[in-house]
């Protein structure tokens, strides 16, 4: 067997190992991301007067009812990523509200963090959870998730012939 045939056996295998075990990437990324918005969500919840004051200090409009949007999304979409349930709607969500964070809360720190030599965009929170809410919304929950079993269960089903 030459070099040549050696390298692409390799990579074949390397290749076969990496697609059996893809399923693992946006599952674990469901689960730990959806863990830190439900703890998030939970943490708004509990003490919602320093939410709703910390949303006022942000110049939110209508703090209190914003308060209890984003804390429920977090808490509920949390818990629905976790599960793969209605996971592109969740994330499509949660991730407007990683928007609202980088251009309120986080603006000043975000927008010094693509120039600063010491802190990088990476180092921002709300951005590296909106770049995975955008994956999970593009790409989908991945195979094991409750969406893929409801869209078994909903999807066509052959017709039979006559």
């Amino acid at each position: 067997m030459s070099f040549l045939d050696r390298v692409r056996s390799v990579s074949t295998t390397g290749l076969k190992v990496a697609g059996f075990f893809a399923f693992l990437a946006p599952l674990a990324t469901r689960i730990v991301v959806g863990y830190a918005f439900f703890l998030t969500g939970r943490g708004k919840w509990q003490y919602f007067e320093n939410t709703v004051t910390f949303f006022t200090e942000l110049g939110i409009p209508f703090p209190e009812a914003n308060a209890a949007l984003v804390a429920t999304l977090e808490l509920v979409g949390g818990i629905a990523l976790i599960l793969g349930l209605l996971s592109r709607f969740f994330a499509a969500g949660l991730a407007t509200t990683m928007i609202v964070a980088l251009v309120t809360a986080d603006k000043e720190r975000f927008l010094s963090s693509w120039s600063s030599p010491d802190v990088g965009p990476t180092d921002i929170s709300a951005f590296v959870f909106l770049l995975f809410m955008s994956w999970l919304a593009l790409y989908g929950p991945g195979p094991v998730s409750l969406d893929r079993l409801l869209a078994k269960w909903l999807g066509p089903k052959p017709e039979q012939a006559p």
